[in-house]
């Protein structure tokens, strides 16, 4: 026994070399309530002496920027997406599926197959241009094309129609971020700085003014989460409005009690359910959803183990799969299937979708149904249906020229052209001085300096939840894991960086918790302090500044060629 006691003695000495802290240490240090449900931080009162303003008019203040810091934030991502966001005035990369499967959707009810030589036609008079109605193959579920044809249906058949719901989502993803961020840190300035990191990344820009599915997968990836976090704050405070007071007559202390921590009912949690309305959504735009579904749904569990064992459980795994594993698994995982079974109502009610009468031709044969004949042949016919789209998937190897591995991604090795013409001096916005012809494009590609910081950031957040078992860190980290590790067990299949997009956000909360920890905790030194703000303040106005030099190749403004190669930061870009 002592020989046990003293290697772990040891083992814990060095894990304290790289910064680990028991978790004794922070309960000695904060009280019950505060863990359970840490309060908002508080800007310094010396702040508000600096700038003349009083405790009350400064308390009113700090309850307006909850909302107004966001709103703000939002604002101006808003103004930079819906710019001009018809142009260019072209079918621009996989908008020539997107965009036509969405519009046959939206008045059909199923993707027809359309003619390959129509992108011209629609641009030139939308008007003319039938519907198909003979059934298309599509490889991706119905979602986001609903998405994207709610545009079409208000204001045409048009670039600006099918790129504005995915605007829309784009900067609505910027608010939740304020507000996720807030939460997660307890800090509206932190909150507002990652929902302004999102603003400004290059690669969420493009895709919130491009009719891709993936902006419409990020955004119901984004709301899951928060609504996760909202949940977590909501069962933890139930636990702290259950928990006994200390008996010695100090108001609002809290004790930890073993048997309300393993016994409370935690009821209710409507939150849990809309995160499985979301993941369900997300699922039901892109497959790579339910990666994502199966990673928030190991959260969601261990943050309530981590909430009964804070509470006073002495046995909080076996507490949690009482009371919370099954309730957890119903909010999810049903919800989530039945939001996607629904979200193929367009096709289910129609007889002419794709693969739609599969299971009834099935039934003529020799043998009938099968096994599964008892089943609706709807029920059957999708589920054949999804069994050829995954092997599509699967099977999907053809090179492709922007192709990239997703170890590469990161580092933004490779991005992908959506538009490129080169007009002449003197046209479509060439100068007219131009020595040679100008380059116009559209480059899927990340904030370069965002993103190298990310990757450091990354490190930090993994070292955070490590060694000082941060949740905040270990929520990041795994968003970020969900969104990015699934795609290298397909080393071989044919994929982009533009996929990234459903973890962008989660990068701009690992940068955001960076720079708060370079800022310094409260009760720094005010020379640490000073020091760090400075730091900070610095790497964040290279990242604007950054985002606004490559503001031509974000929305295909035509520059000179000579600026343009400027930009070609690295060989991989070209």
């Amino acid at each position: 026994m002592g020989s046990a006691a003293a290697e772990s003695s040891e083992w814990l000495r060095r894990l304290r070399r790289f910064g680990y802290r028991p978790d004794t240490a922070a309960s000695l240090s904060i009280g019950l309530r505060e863990r359970l449900v840490p309060p908002y931080t508080r800007p310094s009162p010396r702040l508000w002496s600096l700038l003349g303003i009083g405790p009350k008019v400064s308390h009113r203040l700090w309850r307006i920027a909850a909302w107004g810091g966001p709103l703000l934030v939002a604002l101006v991502a808003g103004l930079l997406r819906f710019w001009n966001l018809g142009r260019p005035n072209a079918v621009i990369f996989d908008e020539t599926y997107y965009a036509k499967d969405s519009w046959a959707l939206i008045n059909q009810g199923y993707e027809g197959a359309w003619p390959k030589d129509i992108d011209k036609t629609i641009l030139a008079n939308p008007d003319s241009v039938l519907v198909p109605t003979d059934p298309g193959y599509v490889v991706h579920p119905p979602v986001g094309k609903w998405v994207i044809g709610v545009g079409e249906k208000i204001f045409g058949f048009e670039p600006f129609g099918w790129r504005f719901m995915v605007a829309l989502l784009g900067t609505l993803s910027v608010l939740m971020l304020c507000r996720i961020g807030r939460r997660l840190f307890r800090s509206t300035f932190l909150g507002c700085l990652a929902g302004l990191l999102l603003a400004v990344d290059g690669l969420h820009f493009v895709m919130s003014r491009t009719a891709l599915l993936d902006q419409v997968l990020m955004f119901f990836v984004l709301a899951a989460f928060g609504c996760l976090v909202v949940d977590r704050d909501r069962a933890r405070a139930r636990l702290a409005g259950a928990l006994p007071e200390d008996s010695d007559g100090a108001v609002g202390v809290l004790r930890p009690d073993a048997e309300v921590a393993e016994t409370l009912r935690l009821g209710w949690r409507p939150w849990r359910l809309a995160a499985g309305v979301m993941l369900g959504l997300a699922a039901g735009t892109k497959w790579n959803g339910l990666y994502i579904m199966a990673a928030f749904g190991l959260m969601t569990v261990l943050w309530d183990i981590g909430a009964r064992r804070t509470a006073g459980a002495v046995r909080p795994y076996a507490a949690v799969a009482r009371r919370d594993l099954v309730p957890a698994f119903v909010s999810v995982v049903p919800v989530a299937i039945a939001t996607y079974l629904v979200s193929w109502s367009g096709w289910i009610l129609t007889d002419k979708g794709y693969f739609r009468n599969w299971a009834a031709e099935q039934d003529k044969l020799p043998g009938g149904g099968g096994t599964w004949g008892w089943l609706p042949d709807w029920l059957r016919s999708l589920w054949h249906y999804e069994t050829e789209v995954y092997k599509f998937h699967v099977g999907l190897s053809s090179p492709h020229t922007y192709e990239s591995n997703p170890w590469s991604w990161l580092v933004l090795g490779r991005p992908v052209s959506y538009f490129y013409e080169s007009p002449a001096p003197g046209t479509a916005g060439c100068p007219v001085d131009a020595k040679e012809k100008c380059a116009q494009e559209v480059l899927a590609i990340g904030t370069p300096l965002l993103w190298w910081a990310a990757c450091f950031a990354i490190l930090y957040v993994l070292w955070r939840w490590a060694f000082r078992r941060d949740w905040r860190a270990g929520a990041i980290a795994c968003a970020f894991l969900a969104g990015w590790a699934p795609w290298l067990l397909y080393q071989e299949r044919t994929i982009f960086l533009f996929y990234a997009v459903v973890f962008i956000p989660f990068l701009c909360l690992a940068v955001a918790m960076m720079l708060g920890a370079i800022v310094g905790p409260a009760g720094s030194s005010e020379r640490r302090r000073t020091f760090g703000a400075v730091a900070a303040g610095v790497l964040v106005l290279l990242i604007v500044w950054n985002f606004i030099y490559f503001w031509p190749l974000y929305t295909g403004t035509a520059i000179p060629m000579e600026q343009w190669r400027n930009r070609m930061w690295l060989d991989t870009w070209v």
